[in-house]
């Protein structure tokens, strides 16, 4: 087991398991830390490529990414737990809801879709990281991540993101992105069994509202919650991302 990974909250209580953002690390969840650790034991872990996880051996691939979910929760002897992701992290969990529903009760998926842009742009976005490095990713995050106002209330919170993703790992990066390119779920929404929570940022350019609408459609089991917030929603509005996710998990 290689996977880097962090466990907080009570020993007792249910597991839930966070899935950060591409260029993001498991730190990303830290608003929510507090209030989830009330309810849940909370792991939180480094995906592919991101911190100190490895990348693996062979090209990465979404059930790879979605495996290695599986893999955690064997090595601490979980048979079912919670989810939560965003982004990638969210396309993971659609990976698992379709594949491993059996693993968990509930999941929640933000900020994602079914299929995440085209395989063109990931395949373009590897290769600028490739030849550029990871600076000018960075740079250019918060346009995509957060709306103008919360860029200017959060100036410090902001720059903490920016400046991880352009120290991360640009090898990590683009494999992520050449992933991401080959990943499409569209035919497989209507096989996601678990009950799932979607949630969707209002101002959201990457994935949509109309992308969150159309999971909720499509799924056998799904409810739509809309944020006032881009991208990385769990940041702009975390109150709002903790209440909503632990209403739907406990209820």
């Amino acid at each position: 087991m290689n996977i880097d990974y962090r466990l907080d909250g009570p020993s007792a209580a249910p597991l839930l398991v966070l899935s950060n953002s591409l260029g993001t690390t498991l730190e990303l969840w830290q608003p929510q830390m507090a209030a989830l650790t009330q309810h849940f034991r909370v792991l939180r872990y480094n995906q592919r490529g991101h911190g100190a996880t490895p990348l693996p051996a062979t090209p990465l691939t979404l059930e790879i990414l979605g495996q290695d979910v599986i893999a955690l929760l064997d090595k601490l002897d979980v048979e079912r737990a919670y989810f939560c992701g965003i982004s990638m992290g969210g396309l993971t969990g659609l990976w698992l809801n379709r594949y491993q529903p059996q693993r968990f009760h509930k999941l929640a998926v933000a900020n994602t879709a079914a299929r995440i842009g085209s395989a063109e742009g990931w395949q373009q976005r590897a290769q600028q990281v490739q030849q550029e490095g990871l600076a000018p990713i960075a740079a250019a995050s918060p346009a995509r991540w957060f709306t103008e106002g919360f860029q200017r209330e959060q100036q410090a919170q902001i720059a903490a993101l920016v400046t991880q993703l352009a120290q991360g790992s640009a090898a990590g990066y683009a494999a992520c992105c050449q992933a991401l390119a080959q990943a499409d779920l569209r035919a497989e929404v209507p096989r996601m069994a678990a009950p799932m929570l979607v949630i969707a940022g209002e101002h959201d350019p990457v994935t949509t509202v109309a992308d969150a609408q159309w999971l909720v459609d499509h799924a056998p089991d799904a409810e739509l919650a809309v944020l006032p917030a881009s991208h990385i929603s769990n940041v702009a509005c975390p109150a709002l991302f903790s209440q909503w996710i632990t209403k739907f998990f406990i209820d």
